[in-house]
């Protein structure tokens, strides 16, 4: 995809005694460790325990709930009359008479083939058999709350693999396609699947990945690397206007992602637009960290990454606060980041955006089904031998959060009906991965996911607890309507537990494509309103009732309040500064991007 640095040091073999720090209390042994390490490596980190302890509970619960099964069992007849019934009408072509209709995001079945027969026959009846499986698996008294939802994920995963829509003979599109080609999408299909198979064990990016590189067809806002250090470099972008606005702007993406996501080609350039709005802008892009930095903590991504860049952007726009804004993962560390500054008298930030960034783990969405102490356990000890997570033991659970649309519809559209759908900047970028070390990556899942304990006020930032309560500079907080990694409604909890002004904007896309959503795009809407300091707490789904939508990008709605939060205009800062030890080291995009 890129030009690429010399490859990550290879993983070396199982440390001896002494066991890293969290294990001295003899709690976890280095055998239990190697053990699930082992298992790991053959389950792409997914814990073998604790999909069957979820489905234990249910089936105990539910073979001790004769009225749940009784009202299943009646439930279950009144979808055979309602399927007979149907079926009885005729042809059933009348749509507004079905059975059942998907869920407004399912469009495996949106072809107008598929209402005719028998195929509408076939695919009503497997919702109708989808939403009583849904019945069966949820509403059971006494389960847990997350082993219900991990049972109701894991059987919809499975139920799903045997949709229609995804065997050529009873896909009408597909068979359509096969007798109009005689078959020669299939072969076509065979060799996309060849293809895709030597590249997946020669470890190449996606066909058309290829066509995607960094520093020249993405990544491509001229700019400086002004700061360098073991964990982060510091990107400092060329002014596009004679003057800017005063307060430069931080962007800090998440460590999980290479940072160019919000630096893609040159029309949805993130950077772009906010440099060519009079922007002075800087960017943090983490090292892909390997085996040697398996000791880096969660509190060091914040003194060396977020910390040590605004340090460097203050030694270059001396006197001047800073907007700082962070996405995903980079949100939740710049608003740690931004409690501690509070609670010490740090006042350089003129202003925090979090996009897409959850400060509140409560009810952090099916991305929780991935993370309880069970499977943290299992994480750590796979992350204990290697060093880090690596990229392919991440992918699999967030494609199987959405495992429609980017597992079994991807399959049929590449090996059944025989094309390629076209590479694009957004998903060359999501298969240029990173890893993530050990030790970070298990005090983020403990201290976040499972404990909650920075929305609880139990984070500790050098010895001291932080809240988020000690915040008062305004907030703009993004969240995405159909975001499968951080919620909207988990998002839009800063609105709760913030002392401060927040404006709160809910676009339309996900987690990504709902934020690369620059101007000019069309089918975009958001929905935005100010909630000021000390006002009255409305619960997401009213604010979602009382906010009207608007046409379009929401970046100018972001870009005009930035505006409205800075002091006014001045000339352009220098690149860089040399004499503060803030040199230009390299032209943009530097060189940890490109790390593999």
């Amino acid at each position: 995809m890129h030009a690429r640095l010399p490859a990550a040091k290879p993983t070396p073999p199982l440390p001896a005694a002494p066991c890293p720090p969290e294990a001295e209390d003899g709690t976890a042994l280095p055998l239990d460790r190697l053990v699930n390490a082992t298992l790991a490596k053959l389950s792409l980190g997914i814990s073998p325990l604790a999909l069957p302890a979820a489905y234990l509970d249910w089936a105990m619960h539910l073979a001790l709930s004769p009225g749940k099964q009784a009202e299943l069992g009646h439930k279950a007849l009144r979808k055979l009359l309602r399927f007979a019934l149907y079926a009885a009408s005729g042809t059933g072509q009348d749509q507004s008479a079905t059975c059942i209709k998907p869920l407004p995001q399912d469009r495996r079945f949106a072809d107008a083939a598929w209402q005719q027969p028998p195929f509408n026959f076939i695919y009503q009846s497997f919702l109708l058999g989808q939403q009583w499986l849904h019945n069966a698996t949820t509403g059971v008294r006494g389960v847990s709350k997350h082993h219900e939802q991990v049972v109701e994920f894991a059987t919809r995963q499975i139920f799903d693999i045997f949709s229609p829509s995804n065997f050529l003979p009873t896909n009408p599109v597909a068979l359509q396609r096969t007798i109009s080609e005689g078959g020669m999408n299939l072969v076509r299909g065979f060799g996309n699947f060849i293809e895709d198979m030597q590249r997946t064990l020669a470890g190449r990016p996606p066909v058309g990945a290829e066509d995607y590189r960094v520093g020249e067809t993405v990544a491509v806002t001229p700019g400086q690397v002004v700061f360098r250090n073991r964990l982060i470099e510091v990107i400092q972008y060329a002014p596009a206007t004679e003057t800017v606005l005063a307060e430069p702007v931080l962007l800090v993406p998440a460590w999980i992602m290479k940072y160019y996501i919000l630096d893609l080609s040159a029309q949805n350039s993130m950077v772009r637009h906010l440099v060519e709005r009079g922007h002075t802008v800087f960017m943090i892009s983490w090292k892909n960290p390997d085996y040697d930095d398996r000791e880096l903590a969660f509190d060091d991504y914040r003194r060396l990454g977020v910390m040590a860049a605004l340090d460097a952007v203050s030694t270059i726009c001396p006197k001047q606060k800073i907007h700082g804004v962070g996405y995903c993962l980079g949100g939740t560390l710049l608003s740690v980041a931004a409690a501690a500054m509070a609670r010490d008298g740090d006042d350089r930030l003129a202003s925090l955006t979090l996009l897409a960034a959850q400060t509140d783990f409560s009810e952090a969405g099916e991305l929780t089904l991935f993370i309880d102490e069970n499977q943290v356990t299992f994480l750590e000890d796979m992350m204990w031998q290697q060093g880090y997570l690596d990229t392919k033991q991440m992918a699999g659970a967030f494609q199987l959060l959405r495992s429609n649309d980017l597992i079994w519809s991807q399959m049929m559209h590449d090996y059944i009906v025989g094309e390629r759908r076209g590479m694009i900047d957004l998903m060359a970028w999501n298969a240029d991965q990173t890893r993530m070390p050990y030790r970070m990556h298990s005090e983020y899942l403990r201290q976040m996911f499972l404990n909650n304990d920075f929305a609880e006020g139990r984070l500790q930032v050098d010895g001291r607890a932080v809240a988020l309560t000690d915040i008062r500079v305004p907030i703009f907080a993004v969240g995405t309507e159909f975001d499968h990694v951080a919620p909207w409604h988990s998002v839009f909890k800063i609105v709760r537990l913030a002392d401060t002004d927040v404006t709160f904007l809910l676009t339309s896309g996900g987690h990504n494509a709902g934020i690369v959503s620059e101007p000019g795009r069309n089918n975009r809407h958001y929905r935005l309103a100010h909630h000021p300091e000390h006002a009255p707490f409305v619960d997401p789904d009213r604010w979602l009732n009382d906010t009207p939508a608007q046409s379009g990008s929401w970046w100018p709605a972001w870009f005009d309040w930035l505006a409205q939060h800075s002091s006014g205009r001045t000339a352009p800062p220098e690149m860089g500064n040399a004499a503060a030890g803030c040199k230009p080291l390299e032209p943009a995009p530097g060189s940890y991007v490109r790390q593999p």
